[in-house]
């Protein structure tokens, strides 16, 4: 009895200690807010990648993103703090008051919870 109860809290201590993961996404999930624009996550916590979605751990987040580009041509780039929850999508969009305007406000569009064990991919 013993026995199982050991294997037991075995299995449930790896369950703990297993990482759930979020989703950052740098698209729009309303496509209908026209002032708001597709963007770029460049950096989560100074590790840049190209890949989308990023998976992240939950916690506090320091993003560097890129911004599209408005009559300058040049793309704007902010760095922008968010709190992860965990086993989260989050769309995060550039709001501008103008499709010319070069400066842009990062706002979270929509946080859709994520089924399943929520790791990612190979993991």
């Amino acid at each position: 009895m013993a026995a199982l109860a050991l294997l037991a809290l075995s299995g449930l201590q790896g369950c703990a200690t297993t990482p759930s993961f979020s989703q950052l996404v740098g698209e729009r999930y309303f496509v209908t807010n026209m002032d708001t624009y597709p963007l770029v996550i460049a950096a989560v916590d100074g590790s840049s990648s190209t890949i989308s979605p990023k998976f992240v751990e939950p916690g506090v987040r320091h993003l560097v993103l890129q911004g599209p580009a408005g009559a300058a041509g040049i793309p704007p780039v902010l760095n922008y703090t968010l709190d992860v929850k965990p086993c989260t999508r989050y769309y995060i969009v550039a709001v501008k008051a103008s499709p010319l305007d070069n400066s842009f406000t990062p706002r979270v569009d929509y946080e859709m919870a994520l089924s399943g064990d929520c790791k990612p991919p190979g993991s």
